[in-house]
């Protein structure tokens, strides 16, 4: 039995560039020297995260929107997204004269929620994931008669952001491997039909959180795709993969790989402190399973595509705080000193001697299980790198006192 036309061609992908041209960002795709040197691998890195709305999305949101008829466009549209999906349609609805209402997960970061009525939706906050939000949607569309804009499993979606692998065929060096997260599957599926007619040498590797592995299951054969847990990747965290993308993805990607939660943190901190740009979880998946496997991509010529930056600022403090831990560049010692005057003094002369940064002290009296007249002091320090917290700890055990705790963070956590 002919299994039929694929549900994303060519020539639709590029209809869809020559809708966009002009109305969305042409992304940069950058060769960075500094995470090449980290890795082993020549990374070029595809910055989605600068559009209007920091995410791919808009593309395949601008595409399906442009393609209502006017009584669809009167009607008004619906969808339901954590927030990239949101923000893209929100915008481009807005442009168009389009009503929108936006249906979004409870625990959808504050800045995606404001974004999305800043431009111009309705929001509605129904479940604690997209899932149940999109049930909500979906009795939206039939009581009320709205257009659903679904986030990933739609042909006009998979070709707008299919458009990003026409602009990666056009700016890069003949790459070994292309990096892209997937959530629903809609990125990697236009992107892999774009690849596979321009750059078809190119290897398509897919990453998912190991937290949310529904396409990495389904590969596998496991049923149901059932996630395991928390992640800070929200924008990939679908349970259920799309049924047009899979197809797509079962024929064109190559290889699917998962990445833990201290992989994507580590990453989005070097692409703020190396790149100096901001990503979210989702958006830094690509390098994260770099990050994680080195020895896959090292000597190769590598894409990495960061899909989105829209990353919730007290979200993105916790991670660099705990970057900081990991790399030992924030340490926690606790110190056992003569509770007498001067000892206090003296210990952090020693510190400041070995140039740490005091953060935070606390003295404990009553919660020492010493001597009564010793004392435990807590110090957070500042240092340069995991050799100069050893060298303070060192200087603090040569004058005499006993380091009885130094906590630091493991793998896994901080």
């Amino acid at each position: 039995m002919s299994e039929g036309p694929p549900p994303v061609r060519i020539d639709t992908i590029e209809a869809a560039a020559a809708l966009l041209e002009g109305q969305v960002e042409r992304t940069p795709l950058r060769h960075s020297r500094t995470l090449s040197d980290l890795t082993g691998a020549e990374l070029w890195l595809k910055f989605e995260n600068l559009q209007y709305t920091a995410s791919f999305k808009e593309r395949g949101a601008l595409n399906k929107l442009a393609s209502l008829d006017p009584a669809e466009r009167a009607r008004g549209v619906v969808a339901m997204s954590a927030g990239n999906h949101a923000q893209g349609v929100a915008y481009h609805a807005a442009r168009l004269g389009i009503r929108a209402t936006i249906v979004m997960p409870e625990t959808t970061p504050f800045n995606k929620i404001r974004n999305t009525e800043q431009f111009g939706a309705r929001v509605e906050l129904r479940g604690e994931t997209v899932d149940e939000a999109a049930r909500h949607a979906r009795e939206l569309e039939r009581d009320q008669g709205l257009v659903f804009i679904h986030p990933f499993d739609d042909p006009l979606i998979i070709a707008g952001q299919g458009t990003i692998g026409l602009e990666i065929a056009a700016d890069a060096p003949e790459l070994d491997a292309l990096v892209v997260p997937i959530g629903g599957g809609g990125l990697i599926a236009g992107i892999a039909t774009a690849l596979a007619d321009r750059r078809p040498e190119t290897e398509i590797v897919g990453v998912q959180s190991a937290a949310y592995p529904a396409h990495y299951n389904h590969r596998l054969g496991k049923s149901p795709p059932l996630a395991a847990g928390r992640t800070i990747a929200d924008g990939i965290s679908v349970k259920e993969p799309g049924r047009l993308g899979r197809s797509i993805i079962d024929r064109l990607v190559s290889n699917i790989v998962l990445v833990d939660e201290p992989h994507l943190e580590q990453a989005i901190l070097q692409l703020l402190e190396i790149e100096k740009t901001v990503v979210e979880g989702a958006g830094a998946a690509g390098l994260a399973a770099v990050l994680a496997d080195p020895e896959r991509f090292r000597g190769r010529r590598i894409g990495v595509v960061l899909s989105g930056g829209n990353i919730d600022s007290r979200l993105l403090s916790a991670v660099i705080m705990r970057g900081l831990v990991r790399s030992e560049r924030l340490i926690r010692l606790a110190v056992m000193v003569p509770d007498s005057p001067g000892s206090l003094a003296r210990l952090t002369r020693l510190i400041a001697d070995a140039q740490g940064n005091v953060v935070e002290v606390t003295h404990k009296r009553a919660f020492s299980q010493g001597s009564v007249r010793d004392a435990i002091v807590d110090f957070v320090i500042e240092t340069r790198d995991a050799r100069h917290a050893t060298q303070i700890e060192a200087a603090l055990a040569a004058a005499g006192f006993r380091v009885e705790l130094a906590e630091r963070a493991g793998p896994g956590f901080a």
